[in-house]
């Protein structure tokens, strides 16, 4: 209708489309206008009167008060496509995420009374058995009963790559289960998923905003109550310099395109929209931003801490050797009694390689910080654990054993030494080009802190080229040296952990970052950044994505600010009309809207 009413006025100038001429714009304008003036009204009961949508609303209204019906149409069909625009780049953010709501299943098969009931996941009790078929989706997280499957992981980690999970490992809710009929235990509940858990984080991101989005909001409360008085002013004041000379319709009119001009659509949308681009981005790659702020600061990055174990490592440990001075199946069992009802890695490795052994069940099991277990088994007393372990109760060892650079668990039964068993892990694939790919992002220092021994710490951090490192630490050590390194005030320090043991630390740093596949669930919740994939170079990838960020959101703010600042001064001048006052608001919002869209489409 706009163009059809514009080719009348100026191409066919048809002398009966005159008389219709102002009803003509005025259909026109209710389809746009109308939702925006609902807009004005539901801010004007919530006593907020300075608002985008005043200002387009007064603009438009006196448009058509001055027989300007082309322009007032066109302010608001252009703000209409504006917005428009911002629901499509806002959707395509939200895809990733929402994807993570198609993978939850709908429906759990639960065994009960011999037979199988389909049930909602929600109703599902921890214990339970539940059956999956293939092609279909976990509804819950579990233990793996059956004796081995392969499972599409990419809702939760990114990564196409199926992976398999044997017997008695853990799976997890959203994964698809690709090879056979298989059988879990429940061990969670279904709120407490690792699923639940991830699209909490991803929901409640957007809560959490960045300087510079706050900046921008506060900015945009006090800036449009000034441009409002000063297009008042625009119409009032020449009246009271020119006397005679005034011509009310000429002024109004440069009033109405300072308002057009000045309205912040272009800032109020499109910079919450580049940070939401980024979390949209980041959530592709396997990358939880819990908020913009993180993705703002991660930008000034200088120093990264990183635990070793699960973080650098695999985490998968094996046993490689045995050596014992007692009967190497009663050494085993012994051992294994203590290390059974532990979740350390290392401690899961020893179960796994004596589970042929006949396990006896363990007494007053207690966890020796930073040095290992004690407990009774079968009447004896059983220490298991590194060298200040043994050192602690008195128990003389061989000094060779101590000075073995691979990780080993030494054994004490009723306070003689029994032996030692090897323990190797497996350096990640991406560990080494995650550290290069750190130094070439900014970062300046790269720092290892570990519980394991110094010699085996050292070993890792010459391979994978760590600029420092420190071993044989206990997770209060560790809160020390991040608290040490934390006194130099001009670094910015992320620390990347993933055990309950790196909570603490990573509570302290500025930016909290847990691997979550194989993370606790209180590094995880601890974190500011969640890793879903467990892939030490995704840190890397999170800077990059943090400064494609910031870099769309400043170029944002400079485009329209640079143009809103040179049409303000020619509208005011009479240089400019509504439509250079169209192209200064929605045209720039258009265009930053389409800039920041840019991130999701970036190959990082």
């Amino acid at each position: 209708m706009l163009l059809i009413g514009i080719a009348f006025d100026n191409i066919f100038k048809v002398e009966a489309f005159k008389i219709i001429r102002p009803y003509w714009y005025i259909v026109a304008y209710l389809p746009v206008g109308v939702p925006v003036l609902k807009e004005v009204w539901e801010t004007f009961k919530a006593r907020d009167f300075f608002t985008e949508f005043s200002l387009m609303s007064i603009a438009t209204i006196g448009a058509f008060a001055i027989g300007e019906y082309p322009e007032g149409v066109t302010v608001m069909l252009f703000y209409t496509i504006g917005e428009l625009f911002q629901m499509a780049a806002v959707n395509r953010a939200k895809r990733n995420i929402s994807a993570l709501l198609d993978v939850r299943a709908d429906v759990a098969h639960v065994l009960r009374n011999e037979k199988y009931e389909s049930v909602s996941p929600e109703k599902v009790a921890i214990g339970e058995t539940i059956q999956i078929k293939v092609g279909e989706k976990i509804p819950l997280d579990g233990e793996m009963l059956s004796e081995k499957s392969s499972f599409n992981t990419s809702a939760l980690t990114g990564e196409s790559k199926p992976k398999t999970i044997n017997k008695g490992e853990s799976v997890l809710a959203g994964m698809l289960n690709l090879d056979k009929v298989i059988e879990i235990k429940v061990t969670k509940a279904f709120a407490d998923s690792a699923l639940s858990r991830i699209l909490e984080m991803v929901q409640n991101a957007t809560t959490r905003k960045a300087k510079t989005e706050l900046f921008i909001r506060k900015f945009a409360k006090v800036y449009t109550p000034i441009v409002f008085f000063l297009a008042l002013a625009l119409v009032t004041i020449p009246f009271l310099v020119l006397g005679s000379n005034y011509h009310f319709q000429t002024w109004l009119y440069r009033s109405l395109v300072f308002l057009v001009i000045s309205c912040p659509c272009a800032l109020v949308i499109s910079i919450p929209l580049g940070y939401f681009g980024g979390i949209g981005a980041a959530s592709a790659q396997g990358i939880l931003f819990k908020g913009s702020n993180f993705l703002d600061l991660i930008t000034k990055l200088n120093t990264v801490v990183m635990d070793k174990t699960g973080t650098l490592t695999k985490g998968v440990f094996k046993v490689q050797k045995v050596e014992s001075k007692i009967i190497e199946d009663e050494f085993l069992s012994l051992l294994a009694a203590v290390e059974a009802k532990s979740t350390h890695p290392i401690a899961k490795a020893i179960v796994e390689y004596t589970r042929n052994n006949k396990i006896h069940p363990a007494e007053n099991i207690e966890e020796i910080a930073g040095m290992g277990l004690k407990g009774n088994v079968n009447g004896k007393v059983v220490l298991a654990g590194n060298a200040k372990l043994l050192e602690k109760f008195n128990i003389s060892f061989d000094p060779e054993v101590a000075a073995i650079e691979e990780s080993i668990v030494m054994v004490a039964v009723d306070g003689q030494y029994a032996g030692y068993i090897l323990i190797a892990d497996e350096i990640k694939e991406d560990a080494a080009e995650a550290i290069k790919q750190l130094h070439a992002n900014g970062v300046k220092q790269v720092v290892m802190l570990s519980g394991d021994k110094t010699s085996i710490v050292k070993k890792v951090a010459g391979i994978l080229g760590i600029d420092t490192y420190f071993g044989d630490l206990l997770p209060e050590d560790k809160v020390a040296k991040l608290e040490e390194i934390k006194q130099d005030k001009t670094r910015v320090v992320a620390f990347v952990g993933d055990g309950i043991n790196d909570t603490p630390v990573l509570a302290i740093s500025d930016i909290g970052m847990a691997m979550g596949a194989m993370g606790s669930d209180a590094a995880i919740e601890t974190a500011d950044v969640v890793i879903q994939t467990d892939q030490p170079s995704k840190i890397a990838t999170a800077i990059k994505i943090g400064k494609a960020t910031k870099n769309v959101v400043i170029q944002n703010i400079v485009l329209a600010f640079a143009v809103k600042a040179l049409v303000l001064i020619l509208g005011a001048g009479g240089l400019a009309t509504m439509w250079e006052a169209v192209f200064a608001d929605v045209g720039v919002a258009l265009l930053a809207i389409l800039n920041a869209v840019r991130i999701q489409k970036t190959k990082f």
